[in-house]
């Protein structure tokens, strides 16, 4: 009477064993269809390798047909032509991107404001802010306004007639001055220079803005005078989309939203999405540590002391390698970084100084020379006003006091050598010390700076018997015997 019923208690667990396999298959096939979230990290100053890790995430995500691409940003701006080229990418994509300014505290500042401008949906979490959108040249010149130099409106895009009319009559009757004549115009092209970049700046940003229906005008004020907003202002103001206090809000938020994408209508679906969060490549980010000024330089110093040292030294390979090594990576760092190459030349040229002080003694003069070449060299060479391309001034002082205690140890050896005297060649053995290796009248041996010399004495000298060195013709030494050297003040020499 029981086998049926273990029987059919046996069947029902496999069909319950089955109907539960059916199901996870079943819900891991929905969860598939659902899609997936990219998440893009950007931390820090914005340069070529934060560009390139961006833009490969935007296609990586296009090819894997994603719902959404998401950049997290926090960062204080960086270079003009690695944000364009993600605002390229954003504008290109496929696939919606959304930029949210997070954690609380972070920032969308300078280069960031453009970015957050051209993305599909711009959020923010609370206690964050962006603007600040000024452009600023290589040499540190920003181009805001203020002053006879304050630009014109975003629509001129040539200087104001009336200033041209008024310079052709001014020079047609000959009131300027001939003095004045080269800085009037050096002064003209700077001011055309700063209206030409800051109009183009301001047409641009103008035009990201519009391109989703925010406030343009706003975004031309954070380029014309550097103004910021907070993210409750940003809302209030249209600059942004929504506020969300994470990432998991940001997803609720956004879920249904309707964009358009190349110019085409988009409804966002975040309902069940699977969140894949893409690293940066270990390349990347090797090359984004590299991109900064406190490793450039250093990278720049090993590779100079590198090369001097196997040129003192030929054959240690070591250094050598190094060096070049070393160089070459400073290069790419300096070549993707704006860089004040006098602020470099200083810089190599202080390294030289403090090698040299090893081979050409002063005693300082020029190991101090070069520390100073130092010092402003790397505060000239990234002096740069970019916002994340500027050095420490606590690194530029450390990297002083490390120079100024190596040029310490380097003058301290030098004071000891010189009191030490020769310690190679004829200097050394004439007044030196040797010990008889036999017993001789005229001719025998010695021994001195472990080797054995032919010598010659006037006086019998006696195996192991301490003798000095008087004279040395060719390679034979005049020795006497220790006890014959003259008294010093009535004191025999031991």
């Amino acid at each position: 009477m029981m086998t049926p019923m273990h029987g059919i208690t046996a069947r029902n667990i496999k069909s319950w064993f089955s109907l539960a396999i059916v199901a996870c298959l079943a819900m891991v096939a929905t969860a598939r269809a659902d899609g997936t979230a990219i998440v893009l990290d950007m931390e820090g100053a914005l340069g070529v390798a934060t560009a390139e890790y961006l833009i490969s995430g935007i296609e990586q995500a296009d090819l894997q047909d994603a719902n959404v691409i998401i950049i997290r940003m926090d960062t204080p701006g960086g270079l003009v032509s690695p944000m364009r080229d993600i605002v390229q990418a954003i504008l290109a994509s496929d696939i919606p991107v959304v930029t949210y300014v997070a954690p609380g505290g972070a920032r969308a500042d300078s280069a960031g404001t453009y970015i957050l401008l051209a993305s599909h949906v711009a959020a923010m979490a609370p206690t964050t802010h962006l603007g600040a959108a000024t452009p600023v040249s290589l040499t540190g010149d920003g181009f805001g306004p203020g002053g006879a130099d304050d630009p014109s409106p975003a629509n001129e895009q040539d200087p104001d007639p009336d200033t041209d009319e008024t310079a052709s009559d001014n020079d047609a009757s000959g009131e300027t001055s001939d003095n004045g004549d080269s800085g009037n115009t050096e002064n003209a092209s700077s001011s055309a220079m700063e209206r030409k970049v800051m109009n183009d700046a301001i047409a641009y940003i103008r035009g990201l803005a519009e391109a989703h229906g925010r406030n343009a005008d706003w975004a031309e004020d954070a380029v014309r005078n550097a103004a910021t907003l907070t993210a409750t202002e940003a809302l209030e103001k249209n600059v942004i989309d929504l506020i969300a206090d994470d990432q998991a809000a940001l997803l609720s938020a956004i879920n249904g939203r309707e964009v358009r994408v190349n110019n085409k209508p988009f409804t966002i679906d975040t309902e069940n999405v699977v969140v894949e969060k893409l690293e940066p490549s270990w390349r990347l980010k090797i090359l984004n540590t590299i991109a900064s000024p406190e490793i450039a330089v250093l990278l720049l110093m090993v590779g100079l002391y590198g090369l001097l040292f196997e040129g003192y030294n030929p054959g240690a390979i070591i250094p050598g390698v190094a060096g070049v090594i070393c160089l070459l990576l400073a290069a790419y760092a300096l070549q993707v970084m704006p860089v004040n190459y006098a602020g470099l030349a200083l810089i190599v040229v202080g390294l030289i100084l403090i090698v040299a002080e090893a081979f050409a003694p002063s005693f300082g003069a020029l190991g101090l020379g070069g520390i100073a070449a130092l010092i402003f060299g790397s505060i000239m060479m990234f002096d740069s006003g970019i916002p994340g391309f500027g050095i420490s001034i606590s690194f530029v002082v450390s990297m002083a006091l490390v120079a100024g205690v190596f040029l310490f140890w380097l003058v301290t050896m030098l004071l000891k050598l010189r009191r030490r005297g020769a310690v190679s060649g004829r200097e050394s053995i004439i007044g030196g010390r040797a010990i008889a290796t036999e017993a001789f009248t005229g001719h025998g041996h010695v021994w001195i700076d472990s080797e054995s010399w032919s010598a010659t004495s006037d006086v019998p000298i006696a195996k192991d018997q301490q003798v000095i060195v008087r004279q040395m013709d060719g390679l034979v030494l005049k020795v006497e015997p220790v006890s014959a050297i003259p008294p010093i003040d009535g004191q025999p020499q031991s």
